[in-house]
């Protein structure tokens, strides 16, 4: 994992989440995906659910679903069971998922970035989903928005899409989808990384960028439901400042002599 996750960061993210049009509309892009590729959802286990704000929204959508939860680091948990106390929780580095065939669906979102070995936990997904189970991701995108932004939030990369689907597909899975998001902020987005490139101060606030005037997050809301429009009529989006990845376990065909 990446060493240097802050864990007083949930603390933080807690408090603006659920106001926040980024977190706002990537929750409904997952929820569309859920839906859409596993509709009889019957177990779920999010890697790296930090307070729970993603899982919690899951449960709305899959109330008779099992839910799982896990996280690197116990300070997240705290948030994440007092959101969701019927979700099992537990303490979990995600190169070693403790299942095996056994789960429906698994989720990532946002984790991958944090994570040097991110190949081992892609192979650990594929081990721990049944055959026909999917695996639903989300990750920064694009090299050159990489900032002081990154570097505070502790990612190790911000990814390319080929190279995430080379990982996926070195570990098995086959993809079913993957699309860019955050595409009509992209330009607001690159300038906002362009001033920071020489901004060095070890005291920023990691959330800064989440805390933004109430009407452009109205605004910002309304530009990332558009594209989850889009998204949802088969349009796949090529660039943006994050993407979706759904991919999905062969069903295994036994085979006799």
């Amino acid at each position: 994992m990446s060493a240097g996750f802050k864990a007083h960061y949930f603390n933080k993210l807690a408090e603006v989440e659920s106001g926040n049009f980024w977190f706002c509309g990537r929750n409904r892009i997952i929820l569309w995906a859920l839906r859409k590729y596993i509709p009889e959802l019957k177990s779920f286990l999010e890697i790296g659910c930090g307070t729970g704000f993603v899982i919690s929204g899951i449960s709305k959508q899959f109330p008779e679903a099992k839910l799982f939860g896990s996280e690197y680091l116990e300070e997240g948990l705290v948030h994440a069971r007092q959101r969701l106390p019927t979700a099992e929780f537990s303490q979990m580095d995600a190169r070693y998922i403790p299942y095996e065939s056994e789960l429906d669906a698994i989720g990532a979102f946002d984790v991958l970035e944090h994570i040097e070995d991110d190949e081992a936990v892609l192979e650990q997904i594929y081990k721990a989903l049944k055959p026909g189970g999917f695996v639903f991701i989300t990750v920064p995108q694009h090299r050159w928005l990489w900032s002081t932004t990154d570097e505070y939030a502790c990612h190790v990369r911000r990814y390319v899409a080929n190279d995430l689907h080379r990982k996926a597909r070195k570990a098995g899975f086959e993809i079913v989808r993957s699309t860019s998001f955050v595409s009509t902020l992209l330009p607001a987005m690159f300038l906002s990384r362009f001033f920071q490139q020489d901004k060095k101060d070890i005291s920023i606030d990691e959330v800064t960028e989440l805390r933004i005037n109430p009407i452009l997050n109205k605004i910002f809301e309304g530009f990332l439901y558009v594209e989850l429009v889009l998204i949802r009529a088969g349009i796949t989006l090529p660039i943006g400042g994050s993407r979706l990845l759904v991919a999905r376990k062969p069903i295994m065909l036994k085979t006799g002599l």
